[in-house]
């Protein structure tokens, strides 16, 4: 019984553990841009029945309840939170922050497939097309727009509709269009980093359409989404799983105290 509790409690140390990793990597991205918060759900493990529920006693009467004696706890997943993060003003006009679900689609270079992504820190390569993050390492937008290169301002509409003003044309040029993919679940979608996310059979597939059209959602130019990530929630969650660590830890020194004393009775 007492070493079994020494298994139980070490399960209690390493869940405890996952969840300090989650929330010291939601800590460090604080500051990133769209960054979705993560959290980490346990379930408990198999139980040890000595006795079922029902079963019946020495006198034939069915007993109410059994014995059931845990095995202790594992990480069950992670899961990220898709709240809508908070606007931050940025005065860039190649700047834009999705109000509503969506994400944008962006091409990755190394095998050609589509990834996704909240973060609109869009910028301009050598060759003038839209790209997510820096224009030397950016990926290229999907679908591709190309600005002109004697364009003098850039309006992006809530809609996703891009548009250039040019010298000598009072008129706006609409030089492409913005679309954004939904998923059913998108806590299905896989992490790869780089704010970047991937599709799967848990994510199932993506929709495709315009921004503010069939539930996806709009665009507001010259911002970004900031990280949803809320420290005072974080800081509490980081005591508590201090706290069960340090508990699950003087369990088990609990259990080996316990199998020095039983180990000590024969001397006795």
């Amino acid at each position: 019984m007492t070493i079994q509790a020494l298994y139980t409690a070490a399960t209690g140390l390493n869940a405890m553990e996952t969840k300090l990793d989650v929330i010291a990597n939601n800590l460090a991205n604080m500051e990133t841009t769209a960054y979705k918060k993560d959290r980490a759900n346990f379930e408990d493990l198999f139980y040890r029945h000595e006795r079922l529920p029902g079963a019946q006693d020495s006198a034939g009467q069915y007993t109410p309840m059994g014995i059931a004696i845990g095995l202790g706890v594992r990480t069950q997943s992670i899961q990220s939170d898709f709240v809508q993060g908070a606007f931050k003003q940025t005065g860039n006009k190649l700047d834009i922050a999705i109000d509503g679900p969506g994400f944008l689609q962006v091409q990755n270079p190394t095998d050609n497939t589509t990834v996704y992504c909240r973060a609109g820190n869009l910028s301009k390569n050598s060759n003038g097309q839209l790209v997510i993050g820096s224009a030397s390492t950016g990926r290229l937008l999907e679908p591709p727009i190309q600005i002109p290169q004697d364009a003098t301002d850039i309006l992006i509409s809530p809609e996703g509709q891009v548009s250039v003003q040019q010298p000598g044309n009072p008129q706006l040029q609409v030089v492409g269009q913005i679309q954004l993919a939904i998923f059913i679940n998108p806590q299905g979608l896989i992490k790869l980093g780089e704010n970047l996310y991937q599709e799967s059979d848990g994510s199932g597939p993506p929709t495709q359409s315009n921004p503010g059209q069939n539930g996806v959602g709009t665009l507001q130019q010259s911002m970004l989404e900031l990280s949803n990530v809320e420290p005072a929630n974080e800081l509490i969650d980081m005591i508590t799983t201090q706290r069960a660590f340090e508990l699950n830890s003087k369990a088990i020194h609990t259990g080996d105290e316990m199998l020095q004393i039983v180990a000590n009775l024969k001397r006795i």
